[in-house]
């Protein structure tokens, strides 16, 4: 498939180009969206919803079905058609709610904090936690026990994991280039958890925009700062990334948290910051479509919850 040259040498052509200069671009569904109740890491969420309900885009849906869970939040406004077993990407059947967008994305009220530093750290974890926000990077763990380490105390870094080092993704490029502001303060209330930490943004060397954007950003952040990382996969695979940040290794028995780090991706982040400041659950993801199959190769902001109808 070719080459291109990076820093450092020569890189297998990641097909990045292809995308990594398309903006947002909003992409709003229409029909039928389906909500997995297991759609993360741990127990699966319980309805709080019956068939034939009225909901709003931001209305929870479903509640937590124990610490290690995370609540579901509608994306649309609409009506609850069913709540029924639905196939998901893996072959399970998976119970699911299914709601008939109305198309006119009416939404709740959110309560929008000004001062973040006056929370306190129970207060920050309990509205992370309440926003159903999990990692977005791929795993889905609640994100509220991730930042709920047996010794806090021990935390030491707390690491953007800006690398995107899968060949073709661009969407976190395109929020470090578009909304960085977000990616900042995402960080910010992280670290007010950990008063002994650092953040570290680790960002791959073939984003150089990116990380001099971040690099101004940060430069009144007395506790952040930027870590230029060379371009190889997998340096964002979370052992890969502390090591590369930290030089600390990390053995299949081992947490990040053992290593004084916790690892966070950029969408991640954003939605901390969406949860914490804006009031904001976890309703929507940046998603990039591309390839040499794709007409008009695209990175498109989406509504959470599998389309069954047209967009």
């Amino acid at each position: 498939m070719g080459s291109m040259t990076f820093k450092g040498g020569v890189h297998p052509y990641d097909g990045k180009d292809l995308s990594k200069d398309k903006p947002i671009r909003k992409l709003l569904p229409k029909g039928e969206l389906v909500y997995p109740l297991s759609q993360h890491i741990g127990a699966p969420a319980a309805p709080v919803v019956a068939v034939g309900d009225t909901v709003l885009r931001g209305q929870k849906i479903a509640e937590a079905g124990g610490f290690v869970s995370a609540p579901i939040y509608a994306s649309v406004s609409g009506t609850v058609k069913k709540i029924e077993p639905r196939r998901v990407t893996v072959g399970d059947m998976v119970k699911s709610i299914v709601i008939e967008s109305d198309g006119e994305m009416k939404e709740v009220e959110y309560q929008t904090v000004k001062d973040v530093s006056a929370l306190s750290k129970e207060e920050i974890i309990g509205k992370i936690k309440e926003a159903g926000v999990v990692g977005m990077g791929g795993a889905g763990f609640p994100t509220h026990v991730k930042l709920s380490p047996k010794e806090p105390d021990k935390i030491e870094y707390i690491i953007a994991n800006c690398a995107e080092c899968e060949p073709y993704l661009t969407s976190d490029y395109r929020r470090m280039i578009e909304q960085p502001d977000k990616l900042i303060a995402g960080m910010r209330v992280v670290l007010q958890l950990f008063p002994k930490a650092r953040g570290v943004f680790g960002v791959e060397d073939n984003k150089p925009d990116c990380i001099a954007k971040l690099k101004e950003l940060v430069q009144k952040e007395e506790r952040m700062e930027v870590a230029e990382l060379k371009t190889k996969y997998p340096q964002g695979g979370e052992r890969q990334l502390i090591y590369a940040v930290t030089k600390r290794s990390i053995n299949s028995k081992m947490l990040p948290a053992d290593a004084g780090c916790i690892v966070d991706n950029v969408e991640t982040l954003v939605a901390i910051y969406n949860a914490v400041v804006l009031g904001q659950p976890l309703m929507n993801r940046i998603f990039t479509v591309t390839g040499n199959a794709i007409a008009e190769p695209q990175n498109f902001y989406i509504c959470l919850g599998r389309i069954t109808g047209r967009c």
